[in-house]
């Protein structure tokens, strides 16, 4: 059985798609009014600003990312799958166009002009991601199943400034294949025995 639509959730959808498109200014409320089918006044009604939609979105956004990786961690214990899995999660999305481009990461790309509201909640979602990925990292290392030259939290800021070249690097190309390989040379580092 589907749930009903949630008409707040439908306005932040639409937003997503569009700043996945286009960036924060590459929308406004009468492009979501017209996308879902309501009028902007119902938009305002949920999110009287845009700072609040994005804002709320990216929040969202951070905390889907925290139960998933929760989630991920009780499935998949294991420091080397843990890396391939969030790896092969982002090159899915690529190659099937269901989430083309992290929102966080093309929002990073636009922080000096973005609200500060917005800007700080882009910050979070990287702080956190930055610090799961140490946590992977270093476990792996304590447990000899992953190989790194550097402290797990340099690991991890080169592992996730690898992971977001590579999106922008497969949107350049228009070729989602160019994520995989990209990511191919860090994953064979880190992870030994990697083809």
């Amino acid at each position: 059985m589907n749930k009903p639509s949630n008409t707040a959730d439908d306005i932040l959808a639409a937003a997503r798609t569009f700043i996945v498109a286009g960036g924060y200014n590459g929308f406004s409320y009468a492009d979501i009014a017209e996308v879902i089918g309501i009028r902007k006044a119902s938009i305002h009604h949920h999110f009287p600003s845009k700072v609040d939609l994005v804002q709320t979105l990216v929040r969202r956004y951070r905390e889907d990312a925290v139960t998933g990786m929760t989630e991920l961690e009780r499935n998949v214990p294991e420091p080397p799958e843990l890396l391939r899995t969030y790896a092969g999660f982002w090159a899915q999305c690529i190659e099937d166009a269901s989430r083309p481009f992290c929102v966080c990461a093309l929002l990073a790309s636009e922080l000096p002009v973005l609200p500060p509201e917005v800007a700080v909640e882009v910050r979070a979602y990287f702080q956190f991601l930055s610090g799961w990925l140490s946590g992977v990292i270093g476990r792996g290392a304590e447990q000899k199943k992953l190989t790194t030259s550097a402290a797990p939290r340099v690991e991890a800021e080169a592992f996730m400034a690898t992971v977001h070249g590579a999106m922008l690097s497969a949107r350049a190309y228009g070729d989602a294949l160019t994520f995989g390989m990209i990511l191919a040379p860090t994953l064979q580092k880190l992870i030994p025995g990697t083809d």
